[in-house]
């Protein structure tokens, strides 16, 4: 069984035992989050929500709190002696999936 779920503007097909990165939750550490099921497929069968299919959520449990990799920002004008370099460094919230129905 899996479900398409949508959290901090993307979507995500999980399964249940699936880790996924999601964008940050203001949740502690080891406590439960539901998500809005946007579809529900088995094998044969697959329930398509309008928005979201009615009574059923996936659950997951906050791993931690992490950072992305750093990405560089470099922005410079030629001819003008102009550059600026800058990092970023993205927050993700890991989370394990642990039920869906």
């Amino acid at each position: 069984m899996y479900a398409i779920i949508a959290t901090g503007g993307k979507q995500y097909t999980v399964k249940e035992g699936d880790v996924i990165y999601v964008e940050k939750l203001d949740e502690a550490v080891d406590s439960t989050v539901s998500f809005d099921v946007l579809l529900l497929g088995d094998g044969e069968q697959t329930k398509i929500g309008t928005p979201v299919v009615e009574g059923c959520k996936a659950e997951g449990k906050v791993l931690g709190q992490v950072r992305g990799e750093k990405i560089i920002v470099y922005k410079y004008k030629s001819k003008k002696n102009y550059h600026r370099k800058n990092g970023h460094r993205q927050p993700y919230t890991k989370v394990e999936i642990t039920k869906i129905g």
